[in-house]
């Protein structure tokens, strides 16, 4: 029996990427996976994918309505919530001379607004069932400056200093409250950022000569920590952000061989 048997996991951003490697994993470890995101295709298929245990709510996680019809349909369907993976985020590119303001404002609204508000309506379900744990995705990008993200590496940053008030706001109520903060996995967002480059292959090997492990991750291993943090396994982790990158950000790389 694994420690997430029975769970009832609310996961948003669920449909692509790593969100969807995590949605595989908890349900491959037995919890009832209810998903929200606003590609109802790509979402649909991922449920389907993961058989009668799981569901799809459309859900634009900026919206507040969204995210409390997401908690109540999850609540209704399954008489309680026991975890939450507030995932969901975009990207957006620009220093700050060269980010509009509508990059600005969306970036935030998804990737920083959006986990206020899945949080928000989140907690009061999570404290009646007597507690429970939330997730959010963070990522490297809160530690270290990355040049033309200026409002993605705002917005993670912020999601840290979210979760470290939460943990403290809820941590009597039983509610855990921690974030993941992966650096490069294997996924769409990576590829997207390769493919934009001259030579592609080229900034690939460059980017894993800044990993420690000198390989990007799978998008599975980060999928086995979030269910590590969702799961009663890890009863006394809480207002943490938790660095899954391979080392990436353990030290300067000298690229010394020797």
């Amino acid at each position: 029996m694994t420690t997430l048997d029975g769970k009832i996991i609310v996961l948003t951003g669920g449909a692509t990427g790593l969100g969807r490697a995590c949605a595989a994993e908890l349900g491959r470890q037995g919890a009832t996976v209810v998903l929200g995101d606003t590609d109802e295709e790509r979402g649909r298929k991922v449920t389907e994918d993961l058989g009668e245990k799981a569901v799809f709510v459309q859900c634009d996680v900026s919206r507040s309505e969204d995210c409390a019809h997401l908690m109540e349909h999850a609540a209704s369907e399954f008489g309680r919530i026991d975890a939450v993976m507030s995932n969901a985020g975009i990207e957006g590119n620009g220093s700050v001379e060269t980010c509009d303001e509508d990059t600005w404002d969306r970036v935030m609204a998804v990737n920083l607004k959006g986990m206020f508000l899945v949080s928000k309506h989140a907690v009061p379900h999570l404290r009646r069932g007597g507690g429970g744990a939330i997730l959010m995705t963070s990522s490297v990008s809160a530690f270290w400056g990355e040049p033309g993200t200026v409002a993605y590496n705002a917005a993670k940053g912020g999601i840290i200093g979210l979760v470290k008030a939460m943990a403290m706001d809820h941590g009597r109520d039983g509610i855990r409250v921690n974030c993941l903060c992966p650096g490069y996995h294997a996924t769409g967002m990576p590829e997207r950022f390769f493919a934009a480059q001259a030579n592609p292959a080229a900034m690939a090997g460059k980017v894993n000569d800044l990993i420690a492990l000198r390989r990007m991750g799978a998008p599975e291993e980060l999928g086995r920590t979030a269910a590590f943090l969702l799961s009663d396994a890890s009863p006394y982790i809480t207002g943490t952000a938790i660095v899954v990158d391979g080392g990436m950000t353990a030290g300067y790389p000298w690229h010394d061989e020797a």
